[in-house]
């Protein structure tokens, strides 16, 4: 018999715990980036790093389908922010393919569960 996963909490969702991961991720990127970055680059990736698992927390505790796909798709846009700004540190070489992996490789996990849940709510709410 297959186990099903009851969700609870926001917690409870694979692409909050993912979130959580990648924001752990993004902050190792950050705190390897040269002091110099630490009030632009750094900073930003922060940032988008805490609002991706808060804003899927924020928009769960809604309990509203329009609510929840709307902080979903604000997550979504930081997740694209964070991939952005790891390839511009690439770039810029103030890191290195080996640095930034984990982050994209990350976001690319955490891009994949969002779609599958924006589609889910997306169904959940026309019902």
């Amino acid at each position: 018999m297959k186990e099903v996963n009851v969700v609870r909490s926001y917690r409870d969702l694979l692409v909050w715990q993912e979130a959580m991961t990648l924001a752990q991720n993004v902050y190792q990127l950050a705190a390897a980036l040269p002091s110099t970055e630490r009030f632009a680059l750094s900073q930003q990736l922060r940032r988008a790093a805490i609002s991706i698992p808060s804003n899927i927390a924020e928009g769960y505790a809604r309990e509203s389908g329009g609510s929840y796909l709307h902080f979903l798709k604000i997550s979504r846009g930081s997740l694209r922010e964070i991939e952005t700004q790891a390839l511009l540190a690439e770039r810029l070489a103030l890191a290195d393919s080996v640095t930034t992996g984990p982050v994209l490789t990350q976001c690319d996990k955490v891009g994949r569960l969002m779609h599958g849940l924006i589609k889910s709510v997306e169904r959940n709410t026309l019902e």
